[in-house]
């Protein structure tokens, strides 16, 4: 057991090619693998895994999955050969019980997972076990489950989630970067979560839809915002919460990161 709770983290993932690049954001998750060491064990909620129930990953040495295209062959070459956690995947669904969670032993590690990682964690040396979205559920159940999980950050187990605030590809804009530019509702949208979460009014996070418009443009499909749930979720009375890489990419995507731990400082 660690000296103390490991950290669980939002992470904004944006691009796939964040996995190949040098940039501000994969610098910020280089440094917070750094800062914070190597867990146990890490426990994944990629926006990329959604399921009609809830699954955890339970083999010992998942795969790297390539989940997009139009991408350069660099992209579709990058192996993230991290060991899985059966073990922990068990530790998982006893925690959930009496909600039935799938052992699951076909999918792996998709990009929401292994393009963050590979930044935080190259060695990919640390074991991962990824966590499906239900997304028969609503927003309220993700996370409940989040508070259901919370123990393991005392078991050495780290929750990493990865997703975007605001994530309309839709609407993207290639013209617009950076804070000084963008959609005005993906800002306000932004700013309203921020602000909850800086107030710990995580109930408002959780009720989205009460930013009206500026929600419905900024979460079209609700799959990369709910990873943030797991995240506040896992989230204690005396944690520190830090706000890293606020910033707008292409006018409609948020690169915002939320550091939830016990330590005054990243």
């Amino acid at each position: 057991m660690s000296a103390r709770p490991q950290p669980a983290i939002f992470l904004g993932h944006g691009s796939p090619m964040n996995a190949l690049e040098d940039n501000q954001f994969t610098r910020a998750w280089q440094t917070l693998g750094q800062g914070f060491g190597k867990p146990k064990a890490i426990l994944m909620i990629s926006a990329h895994w959604m399921t009609s129930a809830v699954a955890v990953t339970a083999m010992t040495q998942p795969k790297t999955i390539h989940d997009f295209g139009g991408f350069p062959p660099a992209l579709f070459a990058m192996q993230y050969p991290a060991p899985g956690d059966p073990v922990l995947a068990q530790r998982v669904a006893d925690m959930l019980a009496p909600l039935a969670v799938h052992q699951d032993h076909s999918w792996g590690l998709d990009h929401g997972t292994w393009s963050v990682l590979v930044k935080m964690y190259p060695d990919a040396d640390v074991p991962i076990v990824q966590l499906s979205l239900n997304l028969n559920e609503d927003e309220a159940f993700h996370y409940a489950l989040g508070q259901k999980l919370a123990a393991l950050r005392d078991e050495g187990v780290m929750i990493i989630a990865s997703g975007n605030v605001v994530h309309n590809l839709r609407r993207l804009d290639p013209r617009a970067s950076g804070n000084n530019s963008g959609f005005e509702w993906a800002h306000n949208f932004n700013n309203a979560i921020r602000t909850a979460i800086e107030q710990r009014d995580f109930a408002a996070v959780v009720n989205y839809q009460q930013f009206g418009q500026s929600a419905e443009l900024s979460v079209p499909t609700v799959e990369h915002y709910l990873p943030l749930l797991y995240v506040l979720g896992a989230a204690n009375a005396n944690d520190q919460i830090e706000i890293l890489c606020d910033e707008l990419v292409m006018g409609s995507i948020s690169m915002m990161s939320v550091v939830v731990h016990a330590e005054t400082s990243v």
